[in-house]
């Protein structure tokens, strides 16, 4: 990144491989940016399945939380311990995984760390059926460190794999698999939860055992032309990139956990809320209820990632009009949020704001660096996306003993502060490299 004679920021993305959609997914050679084929649909969907998985260890366990409640005798603050402690061990954990993937190469950590994720939802399965609260949140903390190795390292592969308008476009499918986990997992959940209601912990390793056949068959890593860099120059190159481009990827990585913190932590306050009076709703319903802002995420952010290819001007509009949408949105909830069907319109509004920002921070971010310091400085963004997934629920929780209003009046007034440190920090140039 460069200044040019305007003052403006200019970002280069640094990319060396791309597939040849001739070839198979599983011998696919490097190439620049062409249109996708049937090699890079079968790589997409691979890669697609990691952040899947990643969140469903999350969002699937949000319509239960009152169950667990119940069955258990905890509190609300303990059962929002079940997503916390997840959230936080993985933030905790990122960057050592991540300066791991750099060394040892991306599916050398996603492979294990998929075992590991599907083998700790065992352990919290029967933790529940022993009434072992405390078993439960051990079992989490470990997913928590194994869900470090997944979606966070995917981002980085994407890198790797693809360059130009396709690595936009694998980017955008990330997130936007993400958000299809957010929409189906509250709906898997509550189905599942029918069966009993710690049987979504049980599903954790069939997702997982999915996802490691993809990742095994169809994606082949690129060999690395250069040795792994020993720890104290790694460290001083970080330090470096940091110094060089610290002020936009520092807000970059700010936004990215404001988004997520906003996302998890209305998630977490409407299935406390929704089966109380004035809305009853509960079940399946409850499920689906959750599941539309959601949808408005995973639908924007497969768009905005089609779209953005490497379009500076774009990618800073889109960012903007996301921010300004969910600062109005959320501000609007203040006073409508009594109003089940006007609430949900107005926080499926804020997701759309938020699938507009997201695409365009990742593509920024993994093309900011070269390949060898690409795992960890998507670790460090994806530390930061987990961080503020940890203290939503908390968090709203506190607030929402306080005052339903304190909740909204809080998040919109930190979506506008962060509409402003993107308005005047992040400025790439109109066309990026």
């Amino acid at each position: 990144m460069e200044k040019t004679k305007s003052g403006k920021l200019h970002i280069t993305f640094e990319s060396d491989i791309d597939f040849d959609p001739g070839e198979s997914a599983g011998q696919a050679k490097p190439k620049k940016d062409e249109p996708g084929g049937k090699g890079h649909a079968l790589v997409f969907m691979a890669i697609a399945t990691i952040p899947l998985v990643l969140v469903l260890g999350n969002s699937m366990l949000v319509p239960i939380l009152p169950d667990m409640q119940e069955k258990l005798g905890i509190t609300k603050f303990q059962s929002s311990l079940v997503i916390t402690l997840f959230s936080l061990s993985a933030g905790l954990f990122i960057p050592v995984i991540g300066y791991l993937s750099d060394r040892f190469g991306r599916k050398a950590i996603i492979i294990p760390s998929l075992i590991v994720y599907g083998g700790a939802g065992i352990l919290a399965g029967f933790g529940a059926v022993w009434n072992s609260y405390t078993i439960i949140i051990i079992s989490r903390a470990i997913q928590g460190m194994a869900a470090a190795g997944t979606a966070p390292i995917a981002m980085a592969l994407v890198g790797d794999l693809f360059e130009g308008g396709t690595e936009s476009k694998a980017l955008g499918l990330t997130e936007a698999s993400n958000g299809a986990g957010k929409v189906l997992s509250p709906i898997i959940g509550s189905l599942l939860a029918l069966i009993i209601w710690y049987a979504a912990f049980f599903a954790f390793p069939v997702f997982c055992a999915l996802s490691l056949v993809a990742v095994i068959w169809l994606i082949k890593e690129p060999k690395r032309d250069k040795k792994p860099q020993k720890l104290k120059d790694y460290i001083r190159n970080i330090g470096q990139i940091m110094k060089e481009k610290g002020r936009w990827l520092i807000t970059s990585f700010f936004a990215g956990s404001l988004g997520l913190f906003i996302l998890f932590g209305v998630l977490f306050y409407l299935s406390n809320v929704l089966e109380e009076d004035p809305y009853k709703v509960d079940g399946v319903k409850k499920g689906l209820v959750l599941a539309i802002p959601l949808l408005g995420l995973v639908t924007t952010s497969y768009i905005t990632g089609s779209v953005i290819k490497k379009n500076g001007i774009l990618m800073r509009w889109l960012m903007n009009i996301g921010l300004i949408a969910m600062t109005v949105s959320l501000a609007c909830t203040i006073f409508f949020f009594n109003n089940l069907y006007i609430f949900i319109g107005l926080l499926t509004i804020s997701s759309i704001g938020t699938g507009l920002l997201l695409p365009c921070l990742n593509t920024m971010i993994t093309g900011a660096v070269s390949k060898e310091q690409r795992g960890m400085i998507t670790s460090l963004y994806n530390c930061l996306r987990f961080l503020g997934v940890a203290a939503g629920p908390p968090l709203f929780g506190w607030m929402m003993d306080m005052s339903d209003r304190i909740v909204f009046i809080s998040v919109s007034s930190l979506a506008l502060i962060t509409l402003g440190l993107v308005f005047f920090l992040i400025k790439p140039d109109r066309q990026v490299n």
